[in-house]
């Protein structure tokens, strides 16, 4: 069966020292007990308002939880709400931090249109918007908006999109002539629609950031992967570290640096259309070694099982392929499943389906680096976590 790593609470995963995690502060007396596995519901409910008490006694019908609650969500300025493209990633989120999710209405009408009610009050609140623009990704997107939007009307202090995978990103450039930057237009639509700022975990290519006019916190999923791979027991010097392109290789090089330095080999491919790939050859030795295939994404996974059939025609003992988005359209599962591959390691900025799993699969999740980036937004302190910022990419 496919296997699915949770998140610590203690951020082991990057090796962080424990006095440069920022913790959120004293003010927030009553930590949540938050359970990921359980639903998340849209519609939610209604929201405690906040009660002034006099006197030295509290009345009976108020109950010390319900308190607790009150002065909880007046005490703390950080709201997070998340859309429904990946429900489960934000309750991961919030749990990190110790917030409840906050109370959002979201509804279809029967012509399709998109209705969003926040069912509590923003005002003066920094809020994070968790909702990755994955398939269907012009669904997620106007939902994305309108969420946005809802929030601006409410009198937010400020509105972060929490993007883990930014849809249309690999539009990001004219290739031939009359094609359209549909990049530079999602971007547009995320600043007019009112963010104030945008948390995205690896971008397609570092140029879209600078499709934004508002300020960008590009993070990346590798130091999860990276950390995972490290628990294997697989030698130093057996690994290579393989990119299956040629525009991969900045991205496969600060991979290899983390591993020990591991060597780095190149496949070349020619395409012929979108979304079809041709492998060529192979740049690099890859004999009676460990290869592991680092991509920011798989779609239909054409050209990462080509690459890692020409690796097992060149000798390669094992293949294990790496990526952060796993967008898996059709015909990728039956690709990855059919036995190229030694283990084939994902995050969950994109939410799978059940029929998606297959048991080469390991799932490790984002949530406490999403989680502990939010904290030092909201906060007001650096980005720029050790493990993160000196992979060196962008």
């Amino acid at each position: 069966m496919a296997s699915i790593v949770q998140p610590s609470p203690t951020f082991p995963a990057l090796h962080l020292r424990r006095s440069s995690l920022i913790r959120p502060p004293s003010s927030v007396r009553f930590p949540l007990k938050c359970n990921a596995a359980d639903p998340y519901k849209f519609d939610g409910g209604n929201s405690a308002g906040f009660h002034l008490l006099t006197g030295d006694t509290v009345p009976a019908s108020f109950s010390r939880s319900r308190l607790e609650d009150s002065i909880y969500q007046n005490t703390t300025r950080l709201r997070i709400f998340s859309g429904t493209a990946n429900p489960i990633l934000a309750q991961e989120i919030s749990c990190y931090l110790g917030l409840e999710l906050g109370k959002i209405k979201i509804k279809r009408f029967a012509d399709g249109e998109i209705y969003v009610q926040l069912q509590e009050s923003v005002r003066g609140c920094d809020v994070f918007l968790v909702q990755p623009t994955c398939p269907p990704a012009n669904e997620n997107l106007m939902e994305l908006l309108v969420m946005i939007d809802a929030c601006r009307r409410a009198s937010a202090k400020t509105i972060t999109a929490v993007i883990p995978y930014f849809g249309y990103a690999r539009a990001d450039r004219k290739t031939q002539g009359r094609e359209s930057i549909a990049a530079k237009l999602v971007a547009n639509l995320i600043t007019q629609s009112g963010a104030d700022r945008v948390l995205a975990c690896d971008l397609h290519s570092g140029q879209s950031m600078g499709y934004f006019d508002i300020p960008v916190d590009h993070v990346y999923g590798q130091p999860v992967i990276l950390d995972y791979l490290a628990s294997k027991a697989i030698s130093s010097e057996d690994l290579v570290v393989v990119s299956p392109d040629v525009g991969g290789v900045a991205r496969a090089r600060a991979f290899a640096k983390k591993l020990s330095d591991a060597p780095l080999a190149i496949v070349d491919k020619r395409r012929h259309g979108h979304n079809v790939a041709e492998v060529m050859n192979l740049i690099g030795d890859v004999k009676g070694k460990v290869a592991i295939m680092v991509d920011d994404m798989i779609d239909t996974a054409g050209t990462i099982s080509k690459g890692a059939a020409l690796l097992h025609q060149e000798g390669a003992r094992e293949v294990y392929a790496c990526t952060t988005h796993a967008v898996f359209s059709p015909p990728a599962i039956s690709r990855l499943s059919s036995g190229l591959f030694q283990e084939v390691i994902i995050t969950n900025t994109i939410p799978l389906s059940e029929q998606n799993y297959f048991p080469q699969l390991t799932v490790l999740s984002v949530a406490n680096l999403l989680g502990e980036t939010i904290w030092r937004v909201h906060d007001d302190c650096s980005g720029a976590i050790e493990p993160f910022s000196t992979l060196g990419i962008d």
